[in-house]
C-alpha cells in the first residue's frame, strides 16, 4: 500500500511560480509511474504531467508544456511539480497519483493510489 502526501499549494498571482511535492510512504519501485492531475468543481481529474520512476521519461499535457516541470528524488521517494508562468486557468486541486506501470497513463482511472490533494489558486 503506497500512501502519497502532497504539499506546496497556495495562492499566487498570475505569472508567479509554485513547487508542489508528493512524498510517498515507502520506496517507489522502478515499475511505478507517478503523475500529477488537477481537478476543478464538476469536472474529472485532468492529467497534468507524469514521470516513469525507473527511466525518468516524462509526459505533459499540452496546456502546461514549457511552463511546468516534473521531476523525482529517488533518495526521498518524492516527486515534484515546478509550476512557472502560472495562469488563472491553472487554479485547481492538484493530486498526485501512482500506478505500477511502465507507461505514463493520462486517464485518472488508470492510477491505483492517490494523495489527498493540494489547492492551487492563481489570481489575475
Amino acid at each position: 500500500q503506497v500512501q502519497l502526501v502532497e504539499s506546496g499549494g497556495g495562492l499566487v498571482q498570475a505569472g508567479g511560480s509554485l513547487r508542489l511535492s508528493c512524498a510517498a510512504s515507502e520506496r517507489i519501485f522502478q515499475t511505478y509511474t507517478l503523475a500529477w492531475f488537477r481537478q476543478t468543481p464538476g469536472k474529472d481529474r485532468e492529467f497534468v504531467a507524469g514521470i516513469n520512476w525507473n527511466i525518468g521519461d516524462t509526459n505533459y499535457a499540452d496546456s502546461v508544456k514549457g511552463r511546468f516541470t516534473i521531476s523525482r528524488d529517488n533518495a526521498h521517494n518524492t516527486v515534484y511539480l515546478q509550476m512557472n508562468s502560472l495562469k488563472p486557468e491553472d487554479t485547481a486541486v492538484y493530486y498526485c497519483g501512482a500506478d505500477r506501470t511502465w507507461m505514463i497513463p493520462t486517464t485518472f482511472t488508470e492510477y491505483e493510489y492517490w494523495g489527498q490533494g493540494t489547492q492551487v489558486t492563481v489570481s489575475s
